[in-house]
């Protein structure tokens, strides 16, 4: 039994120095693809990279704080063309100018004249803001939603225009100090309106990226050096495969190269860990494909039961047996020399072996049915009934059919012996008669099924026979037996590695690869096809 191939020792070409290089690679590319899944989720994340607060369940106003979290937006928003949208940014800082005027504001006291007209611009803020909408640049439409839906509860009102008023209003600022309101403001109201932004376009209408430009120079000018060093060790270890070849050969590195579809890097990154020794996912692999195997064995293979059956039972059906039958002749045949007549060989190599060894030790089994047949037919013909009840005269009988018996059966053993010993000699002349003779059984098969009834009734009978294999066999495949199934290779699997462990410490055999210039591949044990590099 074999090891499984996850626990097989895996070699890496290239030497130490090939080895150090494709880790390398390896892990820049896993490097690169965190770099993507971050490029591709930090515009719909940028309102947790902004406040990095973690709400674990969406419905429920808990908060999770993550300042060890470093804000990133300042350096990342210019690389996805990210701007403060000038609303709501005018809408921050007039805010600030209302909190720096009201800080000195008495508890219980109303707002002075200066006071009262920056209220009531913070107002008229909130209502433009309102009205305009400027989340929907963002898509950010249910920011909004939330902030009024703030504003009204705090004020106990239905409009959130109203809910401003009220809540800036002197009469509510005399009742609540500004201590209190502030805290609302700023903790409730303001984080919403911080995550709205303004992102521009460029010439070609899109949404602003230069994240292609990291990409390049970081990361995808290290891919195409990895990629030529890869051909041109596989070209050095295969001198005869061509460029191109080369390159196709190392087609799964693709997605490394595209500026689109990035996330289709997964399948390089892995398969690079994988081949550089960093990362041993084999296990994962089988067992996916073993529950892959598990839901799809039953339906693949009654399909494919079901087809060979529907095509067999097609040629039965066809009335073209007759021709089939005579195609099987020697000299409709293609066979470019007396040698590779297949049936011909056949009859001359199972000839020999039936006639001279199988046939002689069946002779004391040929002659008692030879010899029973004897006896009935001398107790039917020659013996008359009144005589039947001697028994001297049914010794005698049983005696010489015996007799009989054995004698003919030395003499078809002889003549079978003879034959076969003839047959087993070359000779061209036989195996022209053997030709002949085969042709004619089948030119004779197919006249009589032209002739007689029996091609349709044949037909019939072997399609019915389908059926009932249809209706029996495929009927009995269950999903239980393909569990069986796999369960009993994976114990031989284990009993199998088991063995190989408990035995004597395996050594490298003289044909085993050593470490050549495959670029990276895992070598599979064995002679090389080549001499490594």
């Amino acid at each position: 039994m074999a090891r499984p191939r996850w626990q097989r020792a895996s070699t890496v070409d290239g030497g130490r120095w090939g080895l150090a290089w494709d880790r390398f690679v390896a892990l820049w590319a896993t490097l690169n693809l965190l770099w993507v899944a971050f490029d591709i989720t930090y515009v719909p994340l940028r309102t947790f990279w902004l406040q990095r607060n973690l709400y674990p369940i969406p419905s429920v106003p808990l908060v999770v704080p993550l300042t060890l979290l470093p804000d990133i937006t300042p350096w990342v928003d210019p690389i996805k063309g990210i701007e403060p949208h000038r609303q709501t940014q005018a809408y921050r800082d007039h805010f600030e100018r209302v909190d720096r005027a009201l800080q000195s504001l008495p508890a219980g006291a109303r707002p002075d004249a200066t006071q009262r007209s920056l209220l009531d611009t913070q107002v008229e803020l909130t209502a433009r803001m309102i009205d305009e909408n400027p989340f929907l640049a963002s898509g950010k439409s249910g920011t909004l939603e939330k902030i009024k839906n703030r504003l009204e509860k705090r004020a106990g009102l239905d409009s959130g225009k109203d809910s401003t008023a009220r809540l800036l209003s002197d009469p509510w600022l005399a009742d609540h100090p500004w201590s209190e309101e502030r805290r609302f403001w700023t903790e409730q109201v303001l984080p919403l309106v911080e995550t709205n932004y303004w992102r521009s376009i460029d010439e070609n209408g899109r949404p602003t990226d230069h994240f292609w430009r990291i990409d390049l120079l970081l990361f995808q000018s290290v891919f195409a050096l990895d990629i030529l060093l890869r051909v041109v060790r596989m070209k050095r270890r295969l001198p005869r495969l061509s460029w191109r070849d080369a390159l196709l050969r190392r087609w799964i590195d693709l997605p490394l190269l595209l500026p689109f579809w990035r996330w289709l890097r997964l399948l390089p990154v892995v398969e690079r860990l994988q081949t550089s020794g960093l990362v041993n996912l084999e296990p994962l692999r089988a067992v996916v494909s073993r529950g892959v195997v598990a839901l799809l064995a039953v339906e693949l293979f009654e399909v494919l039961a079901l087809q060979l059956l529907d095509g067999i039972q097609g040629l039965i059906r066809s009335r073209q047996w007759p021709q089939r039958i005579r195609a099987l002749r020697s000299h409709q045949s293609v066979a470019s020399s007396r040698d590779e007549r297949e049936l011909a060989e056949l009859v001359r190599i199972w000839g020999p072996l039936l006639l001279s060894q199988v046939a002689p030790r069946l002779a004391p089994e040929l002659q008692g049915v030879l010899g029973y047949t004897l006896r009935q037919s001398l107790d039917r013909t020659v013996v008359p009934p009144p005589l039947r009840q001697l028994q001297p005269l049914l010794q005698v009988e049983t005696g010489l059919s015996r007799q009989l018996a054995a004698g003919m059966v030395d003499s078809l053993l002889d003549l079978a012996r003879t034959t076969g010993n003839r047959l087993a000699q070359r000779d061209d002349l036989q195996v022209e008669l053997l030709q002949r003779c085969i042709d004619r059984f089948w030119e004779e098969l197919a006249l009589a099924l032209e002739q007689g009834p029996g091609l349709e009734r044949s037909q019939e009978l072997l399609c019915l026979l389908l059926e009932q294999l249809k209706g029996s066999y495929l009927s009995q495949i269950s999903r239980a037996g393909i569990d069986a199934l796999i369960r009993e290779l994976d114990e031989l699997m284990v009993a199998g590695a088991a063995g190989e462990t408990s035995g004597s410490p395996s050594r490298p055999s003289p044909g085993s690869p050593s470490p050549g210039s495959g670029g990276g591949f895992t070598v599979p044990a064995g002679p090389p096809a080549t001499p490594p590099v």
